[in-house]
């Protein structure tokens, strides 16, 4: 795959976020508690903190850093998806979001203490995110990424049997794939947008401006009805970018294995993982 392609790719995946924004506001889980807590003795975030978030979405993590008492500047793609962050983010007067792509959006003349992408940094321009989120950060001040996985846990069989429906349905599903634990989830470089990857491999630009990142992992379950674990999958970009057909298909497939199999509800097991990297002071 050449470098256009993925750029193609990234940007094409990264729009259908914006396709139903209620639904995703709806079904995508928010972040674990202890997260923040971590977020606040690492980086500093409470009252008077100042933040960037990059990809603020519909606000899943913008509404607890606002209850902290950050003052929060949000930059979101998607109109669609900043009307809903708005929306839910009424009662807090420190928070502004903006309708842009952090690649291109104006940087404003006073520093951020953090920059915070939540499961939103594999969607930024590779080239510039880490420079730019350096570029916004005071001395001193912290990057933040945040990770979430798919892990083995939960309602394991279930899991494993819904690797054919996606293997007749999906063309690009390789086939006997199998969830790991999360001992086997490699920790994240942030360099390479939110994917695991080896922290050996090749520096992105503006790394070496940030001390070594320090890592937090946390696990967790949730529990969905059919109804909700299909609305779910409708949030993600690689089942929405599926031609009609086949999604419907899959999304089928899927809806009957859980009713007759598992009696109407799964249990998924999430790992998120918290990456933060302090700007030198130099």
């Amino acid at each position: 795959m050449t470098s256009e392609t993925s750029a193609a790719d990234r940007e094409r995946l990264r729009r259908t976020f914006t396709e139903d924004a209620e639904l995703y506001d709806r079904m995508r889980p928010g972040y674990p508690p202890r997260m923040y807590d971590d977020l606040a003795e690492l980086a500093g975030t409470g009252p008077g903190c100042r933040v960037l978030e990059i990809g603020c979405g519909t606000g899943k993590a913008t509404v607890p850093l606002a209850e902290q008492g950050c003052r929060v500047v949000g930059v979101e793609l998607g109109a669609e998806m900043a009307a809903v962050a708005r929306r839910r983010l009424a009662g807090h007067p420190d928070v502004e979001i903006h309708v842009a792509a952090f690649e291109e959006w104006p940087l404003p003349p006073e520093p951020f203490d953090v920059v915070l992408a939540a499961t939103a940094f594999t969607w930024i321009d590779p080239a510039v995110r880490v420079a730019r989120s350096a570029d916004a950060l005071r001395p001193g001040g912290v990057l933040a990424t945040v990770a979430t996985h798919h892990i083995k846990g939960g309602t394991e069989d279930f899991f494993v049997a819904a690797q054919d429906c996606y293997e007749r349905f999906d063309p690009s599903t390789p086939p006997g794939l199998r969830l790991r634990p999360a001992a086997d989830i490699p920790y994240d470089s942030a360099e390479s947008g939110g994917r695991s990857t080896d922290l050996k491999s090749g520096a992105a630009p503006g790394s070496d401006r940030s001390e070594p990142p320090v890592f937090h992992r946390y696990e967790w379950d949730a529990t969905y009805t059919t109804e909700q674990y299909l609305g779910l999958l409708c949030t993600y970009s690689g089942h929405r970018a599926l031609d009609p057909e086949a999604r419907t298909g899959l999304l089928d497939a899927l809806g009957r294995l859980i009713d007759r199999d598992f009696g109407g509800t799964i249990t998924k097991r999430y790992l998120t993982e918290l990456r933060t990297a302090r700007r030198h002071l130099g």
